[in-house]
C-alpha cells in the first residue's frame, strides 16, 4: 500500500506534469509563422489526399491528425509506416500532401517510406522537434514542435512532446477550414450521426416543433382554468395566446397559472391577456434547431412559440424535446 507521502508526492509530479504540458503548447504561438501558413497553403492546394504518417506516440496522434482534418473538410488519411512498408505505400499518389510526425526527427520506418514519397513527388509538411534532422532534410516545410522537457519524470515517456504534437495539428486544422470557409452546415453533413450529428445535422425548427394537439392555443379572452385544462391536454408547459385570425399575442406559462393563483385565490377566474407575456421570444419554421436552442438556453425558456411571418402560431418548440434528442 502506498503511504501518504507517496501519494502526496505522486499528486504533486501530476500538477506539475499539466504545468510542462501547460507550457509546451504555450510555447507554440509564437510558431504559427511563415512555415506555418506554407503548410496550410500546401494542404490547401492539395489536389488528392493528406496522409498522415508517424510512428508509436506520434502515430497515435497521427491518426488523431487524420481524423480531424477529414472531419472538417480534408480528405485524409493514416498511414501506418510499417505497413507502408509492405504494399501499403500504393494508398499515396501524385497529387497528395504526406504530413510525418517525428519528434526525434527520424525513425527507421519512416526514413524507409520517405524515398518512395519523393519519387511519387508528394510534398512533405514535417512535425518534429529537431529542426535540424534527416526529416527536416527532405521536407518540403517544417513545423517546430519543440518542447523544453517532458512531463514524464523519467524524461523518457513522450508526454509534452505529444500534447505539442496534436495542439500543432488542430491549430492546422483550424486554419484550414477557417481558409475553406467550412460551415456548421458542411460539418452537420460529415457527422449525420451521434450528439455532434444531432447538433449539427441542420434540422429546421420545423421538423422538431410540436404541432396540433400537442400545442395548446388559446384567445386572449379565456380564463385561466380553461388556459391551465389546454397545457394539460397537451402535455405541454405553455399556451400561446392568440388573436383570431391565430396570430400570436402572448405566452401564458403554468408557472404563470400557479403565480397567479398564488396572490389570488380565485387568479383561474382571470383572463388570458391579464397574466401573459406580451412579445414573447419566438422561433421561425426556417430558422435551425440548434439557434432557437441557444435563445431558449440564454433566456431560461421552456416552450417557445414558432410563428410565420405573419406571426400565425404554426407549432410550439419544447426545451426538454430537444435536449432529450442530444441537443446542447
Amino acid at each position: 500500500m502506498s503511504s501518504t507521502r507517496d501519494l502526496s508526492e505522486a499528486l504533486a509530479r501530476a500538477r506539475e506534469a499539466v504545468a510542462i504540458e501547460t507550457c509546451a503548447v504555450g510555447a507554440l504561438g509564437d510558431r504559427i509563422d511563415a512555415s506555418f501558413a506554407r503548410a496550410v497553403q500546401l494542404v490547401l492546394d492539395c489536389a488528392g489526399r493528406v496522409v498522415v504518417t508517424g510512428m508509436g506516440k506520434s502515430g497515435a496522434v497521427g491518426r488523431k491528425l487524420a481524423s480531424t482534418l477529414a472531419s472538417t473538410g480534408t480528405p485524409s488519411l493514416f498511414l501506418h509506416p510499417a505497413e507502408g512498408l509492405h504494399g501499403d505505400l500504393g494508398m499515396v499518389a501524385s497529387g497528395d500532401v504526406l504530413i510525418v510526425l517525428s519528434q526525434s526527427g527520424w525513425t527507421d520506418e519512416v526514413g524507409a517510406i520517405l524515398p518512395a514519397m519523393e519519387r511519387i513527388g508528394v510534398p512533405i509538411v514535417a512535425f518534429t522537434g529537431r529542426q535540424h534532422s534527416p526529416l527536416t532534410a527532405k521536407a518540403t516545410v517544417t513545423l517546430d514542435v519543440s518542447v523544453e522537457r517532458e512531463a514524464c519524470p523519467l524524461g523518457l515517456a513522450p508526454t509534452a512532446s505529444t500534447i505539442a504534437q496534436m495542439a500543432m495539428g488542430d491549430a492546422l486544422a483550424v486554419a484550414v477550414m477557417t481558409a475553406r470557409q467550412f460551415t456548421r452546415e458542411d460539418f452537420a453533413a460529415l457527422h449525420p450521426g451521434g450528439s455532434l450529428g444531432r447538433q449539427t445535422r441542420g434540422d429546421r425548427v420545423s421538423a422538431l416543433m410540436r404541432t396540433e394537439e400537442a400545442v395548446a392555443v388559446v384567445g386572449e379572452a379565456t380564463v385561466l382554468r380553461e388556459v391551465l385544462f389546454s397545457i394539460t391536454a397537451a402535455r405541454a408547459g405553455a399556451a400561446a395566446v392568440v388573436d383570431h385570425e391565430r396570430r400570436l399575442l402572448g405566452i401564458i406559462t403554468d408557472g404563470d397559472i400557479r403565480r397567479a393563483l398564488l396572490a389570488d385565490e380565485n387568479g383561474l377566474a382571470k383572463r388570458a391577456s391579464d397574466v401573459m407575456t406580451q412579445r414573447p421570444k419566438i422561433a421561425r419554421p426556417d430558422q435551425l434547431a440548434v439557434e432557437a436552442l441557444q435563445s431558449m438556453k440564454e433566456y431560461k425558456i421552456g416552450d417557445m412559440p414558432v410563428v410565420d411571418k405573419e406571426r400565425r402560431v404554426l407549432g410550439m418548440l419544447n426545451l426538454k424535446d430537444l435536449l432529450d434528442l442530444g441537443m446542447e
